[in-house]
């Protein structure tokens, strides 16, 4: 299974908060930790984390905090998962893959996996931080009626 850490789950809630204020202003780690409910700790490595990889902006000083480095639009799902995760990729063969695999000389599927990736990789970015942080739109559900109950007596009649 593919799956995402914690962190950047983390970090996705976090951004979100930052992209939900209209003015895209300057935030303390404390002030994220307390408004999204995490923990300190983790929203404080977090945005250095994320500071680091050109996501957000680090400003010190008595006013200082933390503030988005881009508009909300431009930053995409890719950009977040890369900047805590590294290069997305599903096998070790894959273009950019981590060490390499023994029977790469000799495997049949050798390259067939790239284009799942490179699809992935599309996917991730053609969702951005703007529209993760907007709201979900409320609907309501319409579906099929439900079947109506069977009773015992329903099969006697029968």
């Amino acid at each position: 299974m593919v799956r995402l850490t914690r962190m950047t789950d983390y970090a996705v809630v976090v951004l979100c908060q930052m992209a939900r204020d209209e003015d895209h202003g300057v935030f303390t780690a404390s002030a994220l930790a307390e408004a999204t409910g995490l923990p300190l700790p983790s929203v404080s490595k977090l945005l250095k984390l994320l500071a680091h990889q050109g996501i957000v902006n680090a400003q010190r000083g008595a006013s200082g905090g933390y503030g988005l480095a881009r508009p909300p639009e431009s930053i995409s799902a890719r950009d977040i998962v890369l900047a805590l995760e590294g290069p997305v990729v599903l096998t070790a063969c894959v273009e950019g893959g981590e060490g390499g695999c023994e029977f790469e000389g000799s495997c049949a599927i050798r390259g067939h996996w790239d284009p799942v990736n490179a699809a992935i990789h599309q996917a991730l970015r053609q969702v951005t931080l703007a529209e993760m942080a907007a709201p979900r739109p409320a609907f309501d559900f319409i579906g099929p009626e439900p079947l109506p109950r069977r009773r015992a007596s329903d099969d006697m009649e029968a």
